[in-house]
């Protein structure tokens, strides 16, 4: 569970397109770029995640990988490329939910547009938030989406609706076991590490990367 959740965080950000698709002007093309971005986000991991285990394998990979780096000054550089990225997935999610909230309180009005450890952190943030935001916001929003073209019953409509109604319902069933599942197992695998004191405790100065 927590593996899956660690790679889930890379790749489930589908929560942050609606507010981009809505402050673009032409929203059609964002077809376009959501292809290209696709496109070179599975080429760079392809290639980066190739590289890594050509040179290191399974038996000498650490979480984050930078630490496989046998050179030290070769490993800061490194770790110091982390140190923005991290800052910006921060901020990216923060700012994700304010324009939410910035679009739905100044929606109709001239401002809204005038003023315009690792691995198991990683599998935590995934579970407390990609759960929601790569599944079950998407199942709700097929449902909410259907109700407002068909109506309460719009499953027997069509097969297809019926056929994507049970879809959707196993989409939020999945994001219900992350969410419950995955941050149970995050949070037993951070305290069993901290048991067996398999990295260094808060605030130590103990390299967590190798």
């Amino acid at each position: 569970m927590s593996a899956f959740m660690n790679i889930s965080y890379t790749f489930i950000g589908q929560i942050t397109l609606p507010s981009f698709i809505s402050e673009m002007e032409n929203p059609k093309d964002f077809p376009k770029t959501l292809w290209a971005c696709t496109i070179l986000e599975i080429f760079l991991f392809s290639i980066v995640g190739g590289v890594i285990y050509a040179y290191t394998g399974t038996n000498y990979n650490t979480a984050p990988a930078f630490g496989s780096i046998g050179n030290e000054l070769y490993k800061m550089v490194s770790f110091s490329f982390m140190i923005p990225i991290l800052i910006f997935l921060g901020v990216l999610y923060a700012v994700v939910t304010a324009r939410f909230i910035f679009q739905r309180i100044f929606r109709g009005t001239r401002h809204l547009g005038n003023h315009t450890v690792v691995g198991d952190l990683l599998s935590l943030m995934s579970s407390l938030f990609d759960s929601f935001f790569g599944f079950i916001f998407w199942g709700v929003a097929f449902f909410r989406i259907k109700q407002a073209d068909y109506g309460y019953v719009w499953w027997k409509k069509s097969v297809w609706n019926f056929v994507g109604l049970l879809f959707n319902i196993f989409i939020c069933l999945v994001g219900l076991l992350f969410l419950a599942g995955g941050t149970y197992a995050s949070v037993q695998s951070i305290v069993d590490g901290y048991r067996a004191s398999t990295f260094g405790f808060a605030f130590s100065c103990k390299s967590n990367g190798l």
